[in-house]
């Protein structure tokens, strides 16, 4: 993992260094914590900064037999470090081998290969660092050069510490609130119910009826959007449609609300028409609204009642996505009013359906306003990017592609974004290889800016304050 891991070929070196190493970072969708940005908060070793909600370290450390007393139990700091130590190994192939190494060299310098041997000294030098007063969660953002975060919020939040950023002249980075409004989808949850009390608090005002429950929401989304809000996200695991009256979604949710059951038909009525009544709304303010489809989620029960949810027992779903999204959109669309829209999908079985049905959505005014969203989770692989790229390229404008995002809750992953350009730079690198694109390097040095970072910044249009270089 030297200056040119990755890259391949000259063409690949020169497009990296002289292109894409220097781009900042938009970070369209992530899971930090705007508190823990707003207090700067500090790390106590590097334990709590590096495994501590990471589950993606927790599923390997399991299958490498680690038990859950060091993956997210209640075993001593060190003792955790030491687990991942032996982990790390045995994780050739994946990326996290590489990531972790990554982090080692461009947070704290240290070019050692993390193994049993290595540990004591590494987890010294780490927490010497992480104690020196220039690593906390703000300085970390800057050195990784970011310009705009975007973190998931529900639409119950008060987004204080979005408002005390907001005003913070001293941190030169923009942290804006991301629109998660799955609980108020999710009608057949326990959750449910408790949900439209929060947002009805929330909004301050009452919640009795179907119209009213939409004038919350249509409420929440315009709070969000005077902080800066311009994304919304929605965890679509189970992709349906149905079209339904709004009288009809209104007796589903006056049901619902006096403790009646819903069913799966009405369910999908329900979520169809409000998802609508949502893309309305993000395409009148100039939102991108993104879906992330087809999670398996929680598939242990046994350690979900244990550890609970996101601790790394999901798997990728295997659902028919394409006729019902494509309705979705066509809804939207219809009456003009289809906003600009990216899709994931877990299952890289997916990746000809998105790519070929974004161009059926294209408006011809927004470059990529229809997105296919960057290879997500279990897919932000070397191999996995590879493909969403190919895909992408295929059928496709590879070159309006927007982009890598983290979708992490650490703060040491933007060099996943390192990963992803190295990734990129080597692939076009190979097609001047082969014949199949001129040796332009200007040309195609654009091409890479664009795709790791002014697409996204023509895309998103964020504030200009926002964004500058």
């Amino acid at each position: 993992m030297d200056e040119n891991f990755l890259l391949k070929n000259d063409i690949a070196v020169t497009l990296y260094h002289d292109y894409a190493s220097e781009m900042p970072i938009i970070d369209y969708h992530c899971h930090l914590s705007p508190k823990e940005i707003y207090e700067n908060k500090t790390f106590k070793n590097i334990t709590e900064a590096w495994l501590s909600g990471d589950h993606y370290k927790w599923r390997v450390m399991r299958e490498n037999g680690i038990s859950e007393e060091y993956v997210t139990g209640d075993a001593p700091d060190y003792e955790k470090f030491l687990a991942w130590s032996k982990t790390v190994p045995m994780a050739i192939g994946n990326p996290l081998y590489n990531w972790t190494h990554l982090e080692l060299q461009r947070f704290f310098g240290i070019y050692d290969i993390l193994n049993e041997k290595s540990a004591p000294q590494i987890w010294e030098k780490t927490n010497e660092l992480l104690s020196s007063g220039s690593f906390g969660a703000r300085d970390l953002i800057v050195k990784s050069n970011v310009k705009v975060i975007c973190t998931t919020d529900d639409p119950t939040d008060s987004l204080e510490y979005h408002a005390l950023l907001k005003d913070d002249a001293d941190f030169p980075v923009s942290v804006l609130p991301g629109f998660r409004p799955d609980k108020g989808l999710e009608i057949n949850r326990d959750t449910y119910l408790p949900w439209v009390e929060k947002l009805a608090e929330s909004a301050e005002r009452s919640i009795e009826n179907y119209d009213e429950f939409l004038e919350a929401l249509e409420s929440r989304v315009r709070f969000f959007h005077s902080l800066g809000g311009r994304v919304s996200d929605h965890a679509i695991d189970s992709m349906g449609f149905e079209k339904a009256s709004k009288e009809e979604v209104a007796q589903i949710f006056t049901n619902r609300l006096s403790g009646g059951t819903v069913s799966p038909q009405d369910e999908t009525k329900y979520k169809s028409y409000t998802l609508r009544f949502l893309g309305e709304l993000y395409a009148e303010l100039d939102w991108a609204m993104q879906f992330h489809i087809n999670a398996l989620r929680n598939n242990n029960s046994r350690m979900f009642k244990t550890i609970g949810p996101d601790t790394g027992y999901d798997s990728m779903n295997d659902e028919g996505i394409a006729k019902p999204l494509v309705q979705l959109l066509d809804s939207l669309d219809a009456n003009n009013k289809l906003p600009k829209t990216i899709l994931y999908s877990l299952n890289p079985n997916d990746n000809y359906v998105i790519a070929s049905m974004i161009n059926s959505f294209q408006d011809g005014v927004t470059p990529g306003k229809i997105q296919h969203g960057t290879a997500w989770w279990f897919n932000d692989t070397k191999d996995g990017m590879l493909a969403q790229m190919k895909a992408l390229s295929n059928v496709g404008l590879f070159s309006r592609f927007i982009g890598m995002l983290t979708d992490s809750r650490s703060f040491l992953s933007y060099t996943r974004h390192e990963y992803f350009r190295r990734i990129v730079c080597n692939l076009i690198g190979e097609w001047v290889e082969d014949g199949e694109v001129p040796e332009d390097i200007e040309w195609l040095g654009s091409i890479v800016q664009g795709i790791s970072y002014n697409n996204a910044k023509d895309y998103f249009q964020f504030q200009a304050s926002e964004v500058n270089v």
